[in-house]
């Protein structure tokens, strides 16, 4: 079961068979239909999830418009990070887009971790380091790229989500509306032909 996290917490740290065993036992199993929320605006993150097997979705709603902020596919931690971290009412919405297989840590479980296993610091911070990566990428994207170079980086880094996001949630995500993403495609189509 724990076979995924370990192996992508590897390529940050390495535990000795104790500290594996410490790390897994802070983790609960747990299995979530698609489309529910795991994290609501206004509420505190006291939960991070590590997806085994679905997709998630973070998102914002300014005024009844819900504006995609990312998505968490497997193999990747996910949740709202600010809220957690700052256990403070977050921003956010977090929700399962397909039925996921997640394992769950807790802060206060994520706490315990710090005080016994020093090499928890260090996991923390790579992870904290390569999400700062993620979005200073996704922030020049939208400072230096059109909308139709976001999209051909979009299905450049993740062709497999093209095909399991729905496309209006993916434009969300780009900062266009569906109708520009439906003529961007088929703009792209037509060069192609």
């Amino acid at each position: 079961m724990y076979k995924d996290l370990l192996k992508a917490i590897g390529t940050f740290v390495s535990f000795n068979a104790r500290e594996k065993e410490l790390f897994q036992s802070a983790f609960t199993y747990r299995e979530v239909p698609r489309h529910v929320t795991l994290i609501r605006e206004g509420q505190v993150a006291n939960e991070l999830y590590f997806i085994k097997k679905g997709l998630l979705r973070l998102y914002y709603n300014k005024e009844g418009d819900y504006i995609t902020a990312y998505f968490f596919r497997e193999h990747l931690f996910a949740g709202s990070f600010e809220s957690f971290l700052q256990s403070s009412p977050g921003i956010q919405y977090l929700e399962t887009l397909e039925k996921s297989e997640l394992l769950v840590l807790t802060k206060e479980k994520l706490d315990e971790l710090y005080e016994t296993m020093p090499k928890i610091n260090i996991l923390t911070r790579k992870i904290a380091e390569q999400r700062f990566i993620n979005a200073q990428q996704i922030l020049s994207s939208f400072l230096l790229d059109s909308p139709e170079e976001r999209y051909r980086k979009f299905i450049r880094q993740n062709s497999d989500l093209f095909l399991r996001i729905p496309h209006h949630l993916i434009a969300s995500y780009l900062g266009i509306t569906p109708v520009s993403l439906s003529r961007i495609r088929k703009r792209l189509m037509d060069k192609d032909s």
